[in-house]
């Protein structure tokens, strides 16, 4: 008993030790930005960091999605090594390793779901002098409740007491104005037209905001298909911090892009026409949609081909996909991934026509290039969605694959 009792005494010293030096850590960073929302958490945090560097503030980022890393103060990229799966305890390393960069500024992306470790995230591990909450949209509702009010609630844990956020949410912007409010906190709506401000007294000011107008000749500099309200988010947090408009957007357009973000891959094999489009990170059915509609919602005459892919511990998710999809203009739909059959049964008691789906699993992935070229009749376009990860990363092989393939077609068109 005596044992045990020194036992818990030892590890309640260590613990309030811990927690003393990471808040020495967390308190030397003066700029501490929290990324949170549904969609594009990784994007902005990208943005953002790289706004603030061409601004010449000293910036480390740290970014959860689809491969977790480390941006350092000269944009090289280090990666984080899980040896037991994502934990929020991550985020006290991450400053701990920041702070030997003696830097200006931190952005860091959220990344808990449950609405407790968001809370215990902001409060206890990042304490942010400005929140960025990018949308609130329904997923993983079975953490964050059924409903899209209730996701959004989850999401306001992170907004900081008595500092500043910012958002492009609309629906339920009032939801997150409410929350601002009750801790005394400033928030801005971040709108294509300009932005709205919510003071903590409730009072409303509209101001306008010509900064955080993006053209799309700006959008197109980009490497890759950048959303504009990301780019408007970033811009707004990087003129919080006073970076003028143009050096942060020259930044924003010279930095790496996520390994998840929207990117187009262009093939020309046999006399077909096959682009490829890497919608992997978008894999809530709202995203998802929205993104399919904004690439092809306009085409006619072309074949669409939507890739699904799954994993085991994510089924709820792959029926929210198909049914999101079903009622879509496209040709056919290709399951992939772990649990591609019991997905194709669900698929097939609601509603897609047998004709149009095909099951493969987890084949070598030239056979579902093959698959995609043999539904080509002259040009197609096919999108990827659903899970990027799962047990061999099987959506990231899809997307090297493409990649790859439209790298070899480059080197025949030189020679």
């Amino acid at each position: 008993m005596t044992v045990l009792i020194l036992a818990t005494v030892l590890l309640i010293v260590y613990w309030t030790i811990e927690y003393r030096l990471h808040t020495k850590n967390v308190l030397s960073i003066p700029i501490r930005i929290h990324v949170n929302g549904t969609r594009g958490k990784s994007s902005v945090t990208r943005l953002i960091a790289a706004g603030l560097r061409a601004g010449g503030k000293k910036t480390v980022a740290k970014i959860t999605g689809t491969l977790p890393r480390v941006v350092l103060p000269d944009g090289r990229e280090a990666a984080i090594i899980r040896l037991q799966g994502a934990n929020i305890i991550e985020q006290k390393y991450i400053f701990r390793h920041a702070v030997s960069h003696k830097p200006d500024a931190i952005v860091i992306e959220c990344m808990a779901v449950n609405p407790v470790f968001q809370y215990l995230t902001e409060r206890k591990f990042i304490r942010s002098t400005i929140g960025v909450i990018t949308n609130s949209r329904p997923d993983h509702l079975d953490l964050m409740g059924s409903t899209v009010q209730s996701v959004t609630m989850c999401l306001s844990n992170t907004i900081p007491p008595h500092g500043v956020c910012y958002t492009a949410e609309h629906d339920h912007f009032s939801l997150l104005a409410k929350r601002a409010k009750s801790f005394d906190c400033r928030i801005h709506r971040v709108r294509p037209e300009g932005e709205l401000i919510v003071w903590p007294n409730g009072k409303q000011e509209k101001k306008s905001k010509t900064h955080i107008i993006v053209t799309e000749e700006e959008l197109a500099a980009f490497q890759y298909i950048e959303h504009k309200e990301n780019v408007q988010l970033a811009l707004a947090v990087c003129a919080e911090v006073g970076i003028p408009r143009d050096v942060a957007l020259k930044g924003m357009q010279k930095a790496n892009p996520d390994p998840g973000a929207l990117k187009k891959y262009r093939i020309e094999d046999g006399g077909k026409t096959i682009q490829f489009y890497n919608i992997f990170a978008a894999n809530d059915p709202q995203s998802t949609v929205s993104v399919i509609n904004m690439i092809t919602g306009h085409l006619k005459g072309v074949e669409k081909i939507i890739v699904i892919n799954n994993r085991a511990d994510r089924l709820y998710r792959a029926h929210q996909l198909v049914d999101a999809v079903k009622n879509l203009d496209y040709s056919y739909i290709l399951l992939t991934g772990e649990i591609a059959d019991k997905v194709e049964t669900y698929a097939l008691q609601n509603g897609v026509p047998r004709e149009k789906l095909f099951s493969l699993g987890e084949p070598l992935t030239e056979v579902i290039y093959q698959k995609v070229l043999e539904l080509t009749k002259t040009e197609a376009h096919v999108m990827g969605i659903g899970n990027m990860a799962g047990r061999i990363k099987y959506g990231a092989q899809i997307v090297a694959h493409f990649k790859h393939k439209m790298n070899v077609n480059h080197k025949r068109s030189r020679m």
